[in-house]
């Protein structure tokens, strides 16, 4: 009962229960929040299995999408046989399948985020004969109130790929890695991270982080939204929280949600040439991913804490340019570039460009669709394109970075950025028109221009705002 289930037909999902002894069915969808939401099922009515399994079943839109009106607000959510797993933290035996969005005539949901990705990666193979995937890493904070001293104290933010004892929670970041392959979610690794507080209330905060293997960009969304949900649900299990938040304290590591990007052709890598170098290809998208980089930042930085990260910044990037090894730098080359040795075909990721601004509050799917649309445009306005990657190569430049323009410190800034790019996000139907004026409308609504100045000092103003978003997205 472990991995997950392809189910070809719907006869397969009911044998699988009847010989299971599955109790529940729940059919299980990500909305605009990125959160996995559910719908339980009984099983015990055989037919009526029957028939969720063929037509799904009716939600309120409205309710799971700012983009949708409440008085057109019935959607429906329809099941994926061929994505499906077995519920790890629950009693009953219970059936987990995963369902997609479809709009009152049956049809897929125009402005479901995944939908939108969908044809962002069309358009991108139509157009390139480009696949992009993608690799996540999810970093965050294992939060728990100790009772007594730490046994083994450690100097704050000196976290990195430290080790029992001294990281308290290696034991449920390895659960964590467990549980994901039992339900089909296959991990590069997990490590601890940088960072690493102990509050004056004997409460620990301890980063991590979990790396996801490279997959096309719907399948990476996906994945990002079911191992936040394993996340927290194990450390629910032990008696402790997780934060994916940007920023939990001024002084200490931020948390981001960074992407290594590789381009394939015929299932073949193209981002490095044979002598190792970056290909033209990559060298575009890099410039039009760059070109993009501040209206991206409406879908990959989506509330006010996120621009706290680049504020009051450790290792994250706040300006618009791209280095071989500068962690400051908005596109980053990992160390491949010194690899000569060859690699199996099945390895054809290892050659990546790694975009650092996103944190995890960030919709991965409409992100990533985002990141296609750059990408893509990148790709056919090359002479363009390759001219920015040249002008903001860190190394080449010979510039420091503070000579960068830097991205966007606010929600507003970012929403005037997407208003003055939105038709690229909404040429050929990609981004429906109405979800990029409700993205706008959202950010603007922050009012965050001078927040930060006006918080600056004032401790007691920036602890209320970050426990309000300790637990968003």
């Amino acid at each position: 009962m472990l991995g997950t289930l392809n189910f070809s037909e719907k006869e397969d999902v009911l044998k699988f229960v009847s010989a299971n002894h599955i109790k529940i069915l729940n059919l299980c969808h990500i909305p605009e929040d990125g959160r996995l939401k559910t719908v339980s099922f009984s099983i015990a009515n055989r037919d009526r299995i029957r028939e969720i399994l063929d037509f799904g079943e009716r939600v309120d839109g409205s309710s799971l999408f700012s983009f949708i009106e409440p008085g057109k607000s019935d959607i429906h959510i329809i099941p994926r046989a061929d994505r499906a797993f077995v519920n790890p933290f629950v009693v009953l035996p219970t059936l987990n399948i995963l369902c997609d969005y479809l709009d009152e005539n049956g049809k897929p949901l125009d402005i479901a985020p995944k939908n939108v990705l969908v044809r962002a990666e069309e358009k991108l193979d139509s157009s390139t004969g480009i696949t992009l995937k993608a690799l996540a890493e999810l970093e965050f904070y294992i939060i728990s109130k100790q009772e007594t001293d730490m046994i083994f104290p450690e100097a704050a933010d000196k976290n990195y790929h430290e080790s029992a004892p001294f990281s308290m929670f290696e034991e449920l970041r390895n659960e964590i890695l467990a549980t994901l392959d039992n339900i089909g979610i296959a991990t590069k690794y997990g490590h601890s991270e940088v960072g690493r507080l102990w509050s004056e209330d004997n409460v620990l905060m301890e980063q991590h982080e979990i790396e996801l293997t490279p997959q096309n960009l719907a399948k990476t969304a996906e994945t990002i939204s079911i191992a936040k949900w394993v996340i927290r649900n194990i450390c629910a299990r032990h008696g402790v929280s997780a934060s994916f938040i940007p920023k939990i304290d001024l002084a200490h590591a931020g948390t981001g949600m960074h992407f290594h990007m590789c381009a394939l052709r015929n299932g073949e890598n193209v981002v490095a040439n044979p002598d190792g170098a970056l290909s033209s290809e990559a060298l575009g998208m890099i410039g039009g991913i760059l070109r993009f980089a501040p209206s991206l930042s409406a879908f990959g930085n989506p509330t006010p804490l996120s621009y706290l990260r680049f504020i009051a910044r450790k290792e994250s990037p706040m300006h618009i340019c791209w280095s071989a090894r500068n962690r400051l730098a908005l596109i980053r080359i990992p160390l491949w570039w010194n690899y000569k040795k060859e690699v199996k075909k099945s390895e054809s990721c290892r050659e990546t460009f790694e975009y650092r601004a996103p944190d995890a509050f960030a919709n991965a799917y409409l992100l990533l669709a985002g990141l296609a649309v750059a990408a893509n445009y990148g790709l056919e306005n090359s002479k363009q394109a390759l001219k920015i990657a040249e002008g903001l190569h860190v190394e080449a430049a010979g510039r420091e970075l503070k000579k960068f323009k830097a991205l966007p410190m606010s929600c507003s800034e970012s929403a005037e950025n997407l208003e003055k790019d939105r038709q690229f996000y909404e040429a050929n139907g990609v981004f429906p028109r109405r979800l990029i004026d409700k993205t706008v409308e959202k950010l603007e609504a922050y009012g965050d221009q001078n927040l930060w100045n006006e918080i600056s000092g004032k401790p007691e103003q920036i602890e209320k705002i970050i426990m309000e978003y300790l637990h968003y997205g």
